[in-house]
């Protein structure tokens, strides 16, 4: 009888291996909204003293260009300026979000894709005529973390709310699509919304945090200030901006 051996010389696997996998990911990217088409040295001041607040978020994380404010800005030479400029102070640009058709083929131009943020939907298999049909929305996974998380660690809650029972220390950070809450001091960074849900709201026991943020909107610790520092409170957006309100 003649069979068939996978590991013998000169033999061949019954089953091969893929030679490539398609998944689908959530992606934690931060959105630069754009107020206005000057990309002057104002501008450029500006943004350096965000970077000097805050470097532990901007740098190497997924950027995002927000176009919904300035429709103005079609022209090449002008995105490209600003991509460059980003770039240069080592700011991961890749897509554009809330364009015009005319703003998209721009960015086409230099690389950048469209990015539509808001709900996480699951990557389905492309059916008949390559449209993808999506089933249902992934259902929620909130995390529960019972420990105190030390500095260096990063906590994730990918499609829910994220529960510390404890403290976080400085230099860690948590991160979460849904709310945060932390039964303890919260020293570390807390990412809340980090898909885009603007309703996201943060809470802790004592405010004692590095970094504040929802949907990307976020507050460091020298513009939060010391009057709230200490305090058990919310975090919540309000007029597009991070409010922080003390809970008795």
């Amino acid at each position: 009888m003649r069979t068939n051996n996978a590991n013998g010389r000169g033999g061949r696997a019954s089953v091969s291996a893929q030679p490539f996998q398609i998944r689908g990911r959530f992606i934690t990217a931060i959105a630069i909204r754009l107020g206005n088409e000057d990309f002057d040295a104002a501008f450029y001041e500006a943004l350096d003293e965000q970077l000097r607040q805050a470097p532990q978020l901007l740098l190497d994380a997924p950027l995002i260009l927000d176009l919904g404010m300035v429709p103005g800005l079609t022209e090449t030479a002008a995105l490209r300026g600003l991509v460059d400029q980003l770039r240069g102070r080592d700011l991961q640009v890749f897509g554009v979000q809330n364009v015009s058709d005319p703003q998209a083929e721009v960015a086409a131009e230099l690389g950048l894709i469209p990015v539509t943020i808001g709900r996480d939907i699951p990557a389905e298999k492309a059916g008949n005529g390559g449209r993808r049909k999506i089933d249902k929305l992934l259902p929620p996974d909130n995390k529960l973390i019972t420990t105190p998380v030390r500095s260096g660690q990063v906590i994730f809650a990918e499609r829910g709310d994220l529960t510390v029972v404890g403290s976080v220390s400085s230099g860690a950070e948590l991160i979460a699509s849904g709310n945060i809450h932390v039964y303890g001091t919260l020293r570390g960074r807390a990412i809340a919304g980090a898909h885009g849900n603007e309703s996201a709201r943060i809470f802790c026991l004592r405010q004692e945090a590095e970094l504040l943020a929802i949907a990307g909107v976020y507050r460091t610790s020298e513009s939060i200030g010391d009057t709230l520092r200490g305090q058990s409170l919310q975090v919540f957006l309000k007029d597009e901006g991070l409010h922080l309100e003390a809970l008795t």
